[in-house]
């Protein structure tokens, strides 16, 4: 559900095979204790471009492109689930043998990082930063903390039609028809930055990605927040697009000393829009005993 830092530039990319053979393609950067960061739906490794200069130095950065995502066409019946990112995630911090490892998720990389945690608790990671995402998707009359605060099965089941006849449009609608009345204005003005993520979305394979999506709005971490028992460092948007202030002050409560960080104002990619902040932001954090 992010659009942040779109490119087409074309550069070579590393890449390591899954354990079922499919090729995962990622870039590393840095010297340095490891920090992995995982990018939202629909979107590449370029969204965390803008935090290379200021991480490296001290970092070696993994920032991989998920499976079905950054245009890499699959080679492997696989099905791209969440379940299936995080056992990714497993093989490459096996193959680059990583421990004390830094784990940055936003959105659809929250939601890994939490399926992650549910299938091989903490071990390895040493502290994680959670960007503006709910632990569960969908809302129903128990649960109003997920997208809008009423996107329930109904409308998930809507969404997915759209996908299917126009995805580009699909994805951008839902970001605009929010909660974030500047992106509902964007929209309707035809920016140039939404043209620009509208074309992104027209190159991808959007079958892969409708069933990663498929497989966010069936997930539920609840549970799996409690289980956290690694330092967390949650940053949420003030004006997110999907999830109001109620929903990062229960992530907040169910992770023991998590610490919290609302960027009023900004949307579901606040560490986009106030990327100083979020650098200063995660570099004390990690550096805090």
């Amino acid at each position: 559900m992010t659009l942040s830092a779109i490119s087409t530039l074309p550069y070579v990319m590393m890449h390591f095979v899954a354990d079922d053979g499919e090729k995962i393609y990622l870039q590393v950067s840095g010297h340095g204790s490891p920090i992995i960061m995982l990018h939202g739906w629909t979107a590449s490794h370029r969204e965390w471009s803008p935090f290379l200069d200021p991480l490296t130095p001290q970092h070696r950065v993994y920032r991989w492109d998920a499976r079905g995502h950054g245009g890499h066409r699959l080679t492997r019946d696989t099905v791209p689930t969440v379940q299936r990112m995080a056992r990714d995630l497993r093989n490459l911090i096996d193959h680059y043998q990583l421990d004390d490892l830094i784990a940055v998720g936003h959105s659809l990389g929250a939601l890994t990082l939490w399926q992650y945690i549910e299938d091989y608790g903490c071990h390895r990671l040493r502290k994680l930063c959670f960007i503006d995402q709910s632990p569960k998707l969908l809302t129903d009359a128990g649960w109003l903390n997920g997208i809008y605060g009423d996107f329930d099965r109904e409308r998930s089941m809507t969404l997915l039609k759209d996908l299917r006849r126009d995805f580009a449009e699909s994805v951008l609608r839902l970001g605009a028809m929010g909660l974030n009345d500047r992106a509902r204005k964007k929209y309707d003005e035809n920016t140039r930055g939404l043209e620009r993520a509208r074309q992104w979305l027209k190159e991808q394979d959007p079958a892969p990605l409708i069933a990663c999506w498929e497989s966010l709005t069936e997930a539920d971490y609840r549970a799996t927040l409690a289980r956290i028992d690694i330092p967390a460092l949650l940053v949420y948007g003030g004006a997110s697009n999907y999830y109001r202030s109620e929903t990062a002050h229960y992530v907040q409560n169910r992770i023991a000393n998590a610490v919290l960080h609302v960027y009023e104002g900004t949307d579901h990619s606040p560490h986009q829009w106030e990327r100083d902040r979020f650098v200063r932001d995660l570099r004390a954090f990690i550096d805090s005993p």
